[in-house]
């Protein structure tokens, strides 16, 4: 198993002693949001500021983007960390699409297939040196001189990476990419029982192999050196819960287990401004449908039952319990948990 850590965008100027301490921990991946900071940025100071752990976008919003825009960034931070760069690509929902990022917004789907092929288009002719020609409903691409094609890379471009929640969505993950990233607002019978599915009808589509995508997140993990520490994890995954499961988008994970009446009262809350009383609305049985539990000592297996054979990278972090918070002898106990993909 992949161990999978967060990276704060908030100051710039912590980032080269943050990156040298999750590299010296043993995380295989670091990844970057886009929340209230750009989340190429810090990824640009950890690539020269690191040499082995993989740096990703956990994810940059593509559609306020020109596919060009984010080729040109990507192919950069790829060239900076020598080959440890992975496009992580979301597409919001419309409200921020359109009043937040004042951007058109149109099925995500079908556009976001079309933006994956225009940066993927772009990359081509940097490579070889073929001409520039991509036309798409969206993006119409037919112009790249050598004035503006940057220096060849030394390896492959950055694979790209997906986040995922609808039907549409995970097929073209498996489709189209080299991965994607679950929310962590999945439970192990909904990855088993609807999203797998998916993701393998995209794949069967192209011939790609489950050995060769990466499958990450989708759950949480509540983990301290004691049952204090994560009691206070699972609280915080508890106001998560409650949190997103009171946005309708993500009732179909409910509904796998018939908690539709939980959906109602948390979309009623945040109707009413009751934010503060939804986690009590998310009972223990809940919180360890969505999160492996466990002291360090019990980690190991409880991720194991919730996240074996299913989900190849984790984060075992929360603000709670930070990256450094996990010893290396757990670090290296969860990576020896055997996953479907092979890097």
């Amino acid at each position: 198993m992949r161990i999978a850590s967060g990276l704060s965008a908030a100051n710039l100027g912590a980032v080269p002693q943050a990156i040298a301490d999750i590299e010296a921990a043993g995380y295989d991946t670091v990844s970057v949001p886009e929340n209230n900071n750009n989340p190429f940025l810090p990824l640009a100071v950890a690539a020269i500021n690191s040499s082995k752990v993989e740096l990703a976008t956990g994810v940059a919003i593509a559609f306020p983007r020109s596919p060009m825009v984010t080729a040109n960034v990507a192919w950069d931070l790829q060239a900076a960390s020598q080959g440890r760069f992975v496009l992580g690509l979301g597409s919001q929902i419309k409200p921020h699409i359109e009043r937040r990022f004042s951007t058109s917004w149109s099925a995500p789907a079908p556009r976001m297939r079309e933006y994956i092929g225009a940066v993927r288009a772009i990359w081509t002719t940097w490579a070889t040196g073929e001409r520039l020609t991509f036309e798409g409903e969206h993006y119409q691409l037919s112009l790249m001189t050598p004035n503006f094609t940057p220096d060849p890379l030394s390896g492959p471009p950055p694979r790209i990476k997906i986040s995922a929640v609808g039907p549409a969505m995970l097929r073209l993950a498996g489709e189209a990419c080299d991965g994607v990233a679950l929310h962590g607002f999945c439970t192990r019978d909904y990855i088993t029982n609807q999203i797998l599915p998916r993701v393998e009808e995209g794949m069967a589509r192209t011939g790609r192999r489950r050995q060769d995508f990466e499958i990450s997140g989708g759950g949480f993990v509540a983990t301290g050196e004691t049952d204090e520490q994560v009691a206070r994890a699972v609280e915080w995954i508890r106001s998560r819960i409650g949190f997103y499961g009171s946005t309708k988008p993500y009732w179909p994970v409910f509904a796998e287990h018939g908690l539709e009446d939980l959906g109602h009262k948390l979309l009623h809350l945040s109707r009413t401004d009751g934010w503060d009383q939804m986690p009590a609305e998310v009972s223990d049985e809940v919180v360890h449908l969505f999160a492996a539990v466990g002291r360090h000592d019990q980690l190991v297996t409880a991720v194991q039952e919730r996240f074996g054979g299913l989900t190849d990278t984790i984060n075992p972090t929360t603000p709670v319990s930070p990256g450094g918070s996990i010893p290396p002898d757990l670090m290296q106990d969860l990576k020896a948990i055997a996953t479907p993909y092979e890097p």
